[in-house]
């Protein structure tokens, strides 16, 4: 590795710790369940892990309310618009659901903050 490499990542490490910019966990999978952790802010959704890459499979969402005020978590399948999940966080609270994501992938909202429609696809 050259001089040039070895500075352009301390810069890079450097400015994502001076911005608090994180990069996210690669999502956990114990007993044939992935683990996904959402927070809800006023207006949109955070996740600790990327999203990318997912498989079918089944899924435990945790999703937080950090909104200071009631938020909903709509969880529906990307083709066909089934509802997986459908209920409302009180404020400060945590709801864990588990679901099946088939390869048709998965999208997710609040209708109540409101939030934009957040499309997951799935790889096989």
């Amino acid at each position: 590795m050259n001089i040039k490499h070895v500075l352009a990542s301390v810069f890079f490490g450097a400015t994502l710790l001076l911005t608090g910019i994180s990069l996210a966990d690669t999502p956990k999978t114990v007993d044939g369940v992935t683990t996904i952790h959402l927070s809800e802010y006023n207006g949109y959704f955070a996740a600790d892990e990327t999203l990318a890459a997912l498989k079918p499979g089944e899924y435990e969402f945790i999703v937080e309310n950090k909104a200071g005020k009631l938020v909903g978590f709509w969880l529906q399948d990307a083709k066909t618009h089934e509802f997986l999940e459908q209920t409302p966080i009180e404020v400060g609270e945590t709801i864990t659901t588990r679901v099946t994501i088939t390869e048709n992938g998965f999208r997710y909202k609040c209708p109540i903050n409101p939030t934009p429609w957040y499309e997951v696809g799935v790889s096989k």
